[in-house]
């Protein structure tokens, strides 16, 4: 008897020939099912491993938000030069960040041949000029009684300007010697991309080191504000959030935006009430070395000291006593919750035009300097342009009064002003009769 041939479809098949039909049929189901199972499997597996990506994201963004918080005020007590640093560590990190975003191409945009050799290279030379050019700036103003007294550093505070001209135009003609015909719109990409990352972050993170030298206040009260808004725009509008504010970032609703306006006026108005107390915080700078431990030491400013308000305008015959400062702080706090937010929309916009999530990875679970900077920038731009045109007192210095006499003297004219001087002081009973004698004597030589 002829055995049954098994055929090369029965070979290859998922049950072998020779199975019964009822055992071929339990073969298949079962075969079936592991493949409907699969898939539920590895959903399940899927949801997991998000799920401990997320967590795992969470513990480290919180960790890392612990740290600068412990960061900031560490370096806030330990002196005005430390949150100068970090300042300045902020913005190049952020300069950074900004330039590195221009080496990416966009999806969809052809490749193209790469920028000479010193292209990238000139960001920064451009950056340190920059930097020296604004830092100089700054340190003439608040410090020029040490500068201009001083044999060596006298040259340099009186052509600074001049020198950081001669070193941008090195950088300018060094950038058009070397445009090649083949890279002309990607070097020139470059140039603008530098410049307006120099404006943007550079020039405005200058007005806020101005604010740390006016005072720690104007430094800390406007950056407190913003981070207050950021925090109480999420919590109003995940608690009241309906209407959409703004189509570049879609979970800012107008609840949020105007909850969080009037949490922020509130933590002002306390906050404000607090840092006024202490000298540290109202005083400008006049040591570097100065921290929290050893002080300062002013006249206050007007604004924080209590003055009469009237009610008569409202028709009330009451009088009641606020410090000044506590009316500053509603146009501070206003700022930081209706116009500040905006440099957080522009930088959602760039990030969106070059598909990015982050400026870049500078803080574990947060992304980059910039994505938590965006807002901080303009808020303390505002403050410098507020503090100047409202609340300092302009007055003479020790600094402007020794600028008037080496810039605008003869050297006789200088001589007599010390010869003057000295007279002064001797009829006031602080220079004895001998450092008197001592000095007309050298004076006439």
């Amino acid at each position: 008897m002829a055995k049954p041939k098994h055929t090369a479809a029965g070979r290859k098949g998922n049950a072998p020939a020779s199975l019964s039909p009822n055992k071929n049929e339990k073969f298949v189901f079962e075969q079936n099912m592991e493949a409907e199972e699969t898939p539920e499997q590895s959903e399940g597996e899927k949801k997991q491993q998000d799920w401990e990506k997320k967590r795992q994201t969470f513990i480290t963004r919180t960790i890392w938000t612990f740290v600068m918080i412990a960061g900031f005020f560490i370096a806030m007590f330990s002196g005005h030069i430390y949150i100068i640093g970090l300042v300045t560590a902020i913005q190049i990190v952020s300069f950074k960040e900004v330039i590195n975003i221009a080496n990416k191409k966009p999806q969809g945009e052809k490749e193209q041949k790469p920028a000479p050799r010193f292209t990238k290279q000139l960001s920064w030379y451009f950056l340190a000029t920059t930097m020296y050019f604004l830092y100089g700036e700054s340190v003439i103003y608040y410090f020029k009684h040490i500068l201009l007294v001083d044999k060596v550093l006298l040259p340099l505070a009186n052509h600074h300007r001049f020198i950081s001209f001669t070193l941008y135009v090195m950088g300018f003609v060094f950038f058009v010697g070397t445009l090649r015909k083949d890279t002309y719109k990607l070097q020139f990409v470059h140039f603008a991309w530098t410049h307006m990352a120099l404006y943007l972050i550079v020039v405005q993170a200058h007005f806020v080191m101005n604010n740390i030298f006016e005072g720690m206040i104007w430094f800390f009260l406007p950056a407190s504000l913003v981070i207050t808004n950021d925090i109480f725009a999420y919590v109003c509008g995940i608690t009241f959030g309906r209407t959409q504010l703004i189509k570049l970032s879609p979970k800012k609703t107008v609840e949020g935006f105007l909850g969080a306006w009037i949490c922020t006026i509130i933590f002002g108005f306390f906050m404000t009430n607090v840092l006024m107390r202490y000298k540290y915080f109202i005083c400008p700078v006049n040591d570097l070395g100065s921290n929290v431990l050893t002080g300062l030491e002013c006249v206050p400013n007007s604004v924080f000291i209590p003055q009469p308000y009237s009610l008569e305008l409202i028709g009330l015959d009451k009088t009641f006593y606020v410090e000044p400062m506590q009316l500053h702080i509603l146009s501070f706090a206003t700022f930081a919750s209706l116009i500040a937010p905006f440099g957080g929309f522009f930088a959602s916009g760039l990030k969106r035009s070059f598909q990015i999530k982050d400026f870049g990875e500078s803080i574990p679970g947060h992304g980059g300097i910039t994505d938590r900077m965006d807002c901080q920038f303009i808020m303390g731009f505002f403050a410098y342009m507020y503090y100047h045109s409202f609340i300092a007192v302009y007055k003479a210095n020790v600094g402007d009064i020794i600028e008037t006499v080496i810039n605008g003297l003869t050297v006789d004219e200088q001589f007599e002003v010390v010869r003057g001087l000295s007279k002064y002081l001797h009829n006031q009973g602080v220079v004895s009769d001998t450092i008197l004698d001592c000095l007309v004597t050298e004076l006439k030589r």
